[in-house]
């Protein structure tokens, strides 16, 4: 086990008024570390640290801080191994998962926010017909991108570099400084990147760090007057609460939140794309993510097929030690999630729904392991259609054709991404414009990482990642002039 983690203030390392907690590895039940418990003051000495900061970064040229993000993502990449193994012991990812998909992408977000983009844009000139003193006059204009401020930034449990990464590194890109809120499961790896940053030359107050277990560090985070911005990614039940704090002080937000992925199966599709795509939702953070296909809506023609191999494809995943060779499947974050998870399937039982794979508690003498799960024969008014469990379970219902795939795949609160796959690829993107959600997969699960991202509905506020994170960590301002 590490030893007891300092929180990060204002370019110091400062001992935790509240004390620490213990960071527990999932896979084992056995400590990890223990982490700072911050109190609400030390919170909001983060901000002012950051509102103190944030004139001088601002005005630092973009290619400085650009090099301290590229210098950050060369001491990442240094560090690439132990990283990743500090990541695997926190979230339980598997070992591929927590190398390629945590620590790996942290780097290259790191890398692609090093690039230099510019923050003005000339517009059109437009001839104004009747100015405010009369006659036409032609008009210049020029609409620039200013960095909105102090931003706190509240991340996920799932992911404890990338998710983290797309967050700062825009952040500062953009130049704005940030106060971390890592989500209390595992913020030891957002500790190791905030050392990164330090290494790598971010004055003192750019970038702080400061954790806690309970409600009280987040919600200081969020209500201080010095924050002008949040950026969060959970669920949407704290979402919501959080923009409520948010409305109040008129602070700009960017918001990605739950996700019940519809995948539209046509009877024309690939059932080894479809199947392998849908799989994923099993394996990949063992069903923690919000992008995952959970709500499988199948064509009748091969309704029967696609459960079949979905079952078989579920039951022949190794579930267990993440950090064994061969393993797919990991465990879920904690006890109390996959006592969650595990409650939802057995609704799912009392709902009507089909037990085909899974259901039963994987035998493992430690550690919290959920068997990926398929409910076959559900309809849209069952919660486990409705609501976002979190977990390795994939739900499944029937439809006849198009208008009703496209109703069954609406019908719902949420709306991040969806997925379609049919042989006709027409059809595909006709059924893909149609859905109510922030982004579409064709005939795959695969994500474009310079396209917008953000949800429909309660998923969400907002876009992010590549340019687009830039314009959500800023505000737009038109300078204009007569030519």
């Amino acid at each position: 086990m590490s030893g007891e983690q300092r929180l990060f203030i204002g370019g110091a390392w400062v001992e935790p008024e509240n004390g620490h907690y213990e960071v527990i590895d999932p896979a084992t039940e056995e400590a990890v570390g223990l982490a700072p418990e911050a109190s609400r003051d030390q919170v909001h000495a983060a901000a002012a640290a950051a509102r103190e900061a944030f004139g001088v970064w601002s005005r630092t040229p973009a290619e400085e801080r650009a090099a301290v993000l590229g210098r950050a993502a060369g001491i990442i990449q240094r560090n690439f191994l132990p990283y990743a193994e500090l990541a695997q012991a926190e979230s339980g990812a598997t070992t591929g998962t927590a190398r390629g998909m945590q620590v790996g992408v942290a780097v290259a977000r790191f890398r692609r926010y090093a690039k230099v983009e510019p923050v003005e844009q000339p517009l059109p000139p437009q001839i104004n017909e009747a100015g405010p003193f009369g006659g036409a006059a032609v008009m210049g204009a020029l609409a620039v991108r200013h960095p909105v401020g102090v931003v706190t930034c509240i991340t996920s449990y799932n992911n404890p570099w990338a998710n983290p990464a797309g967050k700062v590194a825009p952040a500062l890109a953009m130049g704005n400084t940030v106060v971390v809120k890592p989500a209390p499961q595992d913020p030891l790896s957002v500790y190791r990147m905030a050392e990164a940053l330090e290494a790598a030359g971010a004055p003192p107050g750019v970038v702080n760090v400061v954790s806690g277990s309970r409600p009280e560090a987040g919600e200081a985070a969020v209500d201080c007057a010095d924050v002008d911005m949040v950026s969060f990614t959970g669920s949407t039940a704290v979402g919501q609460r959080i923009a409520e704090v948010c409305g109040r002080g008129m602070k700009r937000q960017l918001m990605e939140l739950g996700g019940k992925g519809a995948a539209v199966v046509f009877d024309d599709a690939d059932l080894d794309s479809a199947v392998s795509g849908i799989g994923t939702t099993f394996s990949f953070y063992s069903g923690q993510i919000c992008t995952a296909p959970t709500r499988v809506i199948v064509q009748r023609g091969v309704y029967d097929r696609l459960v079949e191999r979905l079952a078989a494809y579920a039951r022949h995943l190794t579930v267990g030690d993440p950090r064994a060779q061969g393993t797919v499947v990991g465990p879920v974050i904690s006890a109390a999630h996959r006592d969650r998870v595990e409650a939802y399937v057995e609704l799912g039982r009392k709902e009507g729904a089909r037990v085909v794979a899974g259901g039963e508690r994987p035998a493992t003498e430690r550690g919290f392991y959920v068997a990926p799960t398929l409910l076959a024969d559900c309809t849209p008014d069952m919660r486990v259609v409705r609501e976002e469990i979190f977990g390795p379970v994939v739900a499944v219902l029937p439809f006849d054709d198009e208008e009703e795939a496209v109703a069954l795949a609406n019908d719902s609160d949420y709306g991040l991404i969806d997925y379609v796959w049919s042989g006709d690829v027409a059809r595909a993107f006709r059924v893909a414009r149609r859905l109510r959600a922030g982004g579409v997969g064709v005939n795959t699960v695969g994500r474009n990482m310079e396209a917008p991202f953000g949800g429909f509905k309660k998923s969400g506020v907002g876009r992010d990642v590549g340019s687009y994170a830039l314009h959500a960590y800023s505000e737009m301002q038109a300078i204009v002039w007569p030519g």
